[in-house]
């Protein structure tokens, strides 16, 4: 005689799925912070073999290159507009990508625009979501004769990182007890056409940031939503020799740059000209001594910008 085995009831079911969701949404922000703590520490290699690139540039040239050159010098004798991430590709194993760069070039002319496009991994976070391509550019007449209008024939290959040229000092000096910073001590190692070497950082390599995470240009952000329609005219690839900045400090909700104690937040606010990543709680940098730090979004400005210089004289707080 065949007996017929009980099977699940309607009930029992929906109590197995409900058990399994729960399980889910447990499991899920343990996953999702796994991965995020795997792409901070790719994000903090990326830097760390760039400050190695770094020093290998200033132990060849004796002295660290430009964060992007507009004039001729040592190291761009053409006088060409370059970035820092160029001058760096051999020592981060991109001889290849290096050999079709022609110096005697502007970079979005000649052969170069071969090389723009090609994306460099190294110079990607992996926390960054949506990137918009970048197939066009917007002129930028300063410094004379400036760069024309542009349209490329296939996006450029993008960046997260940037130099930080120092400090706007109109901008950080209401921050302070009294005006300190102006035109002669408010730069960092790497600005536009500088010939910066390790003795000129006498605040100390360790205390002076060279590299911060300046993610998803040239979209832009606003906190953590990006403004549809608009897009930055700097930033605007690994290429770009314009990209730079020094910092100004931001409103909270990223509405304002600049303006003085209400902008006391310092990233992670705004991503066009102010340092921003995707991490949570804060940003890397990178130090002139080539160490890397996970640096908090509640830095106070004034700690902040002490660690912008190279050679203001300040004593730099806890941080």
């Amino acid at each position: 005689m065949l007996r017929r085995r009980p099977g699940f009831t309607l009930i029992e079911l929906l109590v197995v799925i409900a058990i399994i969701a729960i399980l889910i949404g447990l499991l899920l922000p343990g996953v999702q912070k796994v991965r995020e703590a795997a792409a901070r520490m790719s994000c903090e290699n990326n830097l760390k073999q760039m400050g190695l690139a770094l020093h290998n540039y200033h132990d060849s040239y004796q002295f660290f290159p430009a964060s992007g050159w507009t004039k001729a010098a040592p190291g761009n004798p053409a006088g060409k507009w370059h970035s820092w991430r160029t001058a760096i590709l051999p020592y981060v194993e991109q001889d290849n990508l290096q050999r079709v760069f022609d110096l005697n070039f502007h970079w979005w002319e000649g052969p170069n625009l071969n090389a723009a496009v090609m994306p460099v991994k190294l110079y990607q976070c992996p926390s960054t979501g949506n990137r918009a391509p970048i197939t066009s550019a917007v002129a930028k007449p300063s410094p004379a004769p400036g760069r024309p209008a542009l349209t490329f024939p296939a996006p450029l290959g993008p960046t997260d990182y940037e130099a930080i040229q120092g400090v706007q000092h109109g901008s950080i000096n209401p921050h302070l007890p009294a005006p300190f910073y102006d035109a002669g001590n408010r730069f960092s190692v790497l600005h536009r056409d500088s010939q910066n070497t390790v003795l000129s950082i006498s605040d100390g390599t360790s205390n002076t940031i060279m590299v911060a995470e300046a993610a998803a240009r040239p979209l832009v952000y606003r906190g953590r939503t990006a403004l549809p329609g608009l897009t930055n005219d700097q930033g605007i690839g690994w290429v770009d020799n314009e990209g730079p900045f020094s910092i100004d400090g931001a409103a909270a909700d990223g509405s304002a740059e600049g303006c003085g104690l209400p902008c006391a937040a310092v990233m992670n606010t705004r991503n066009d000209n102010e340092p921003y990543s995707f991490h949570t709680g804060g940003m890397n940098a990178l130090f002139a001594d080539g160490h890397v730090q996970f640096v908090r979004q509640q830095i106070p400005v004034a700690t902040f910008a002490a660690l912008c210089t190279r050679a203001a004289g300040e004593v730099v707080a806890d941080y």
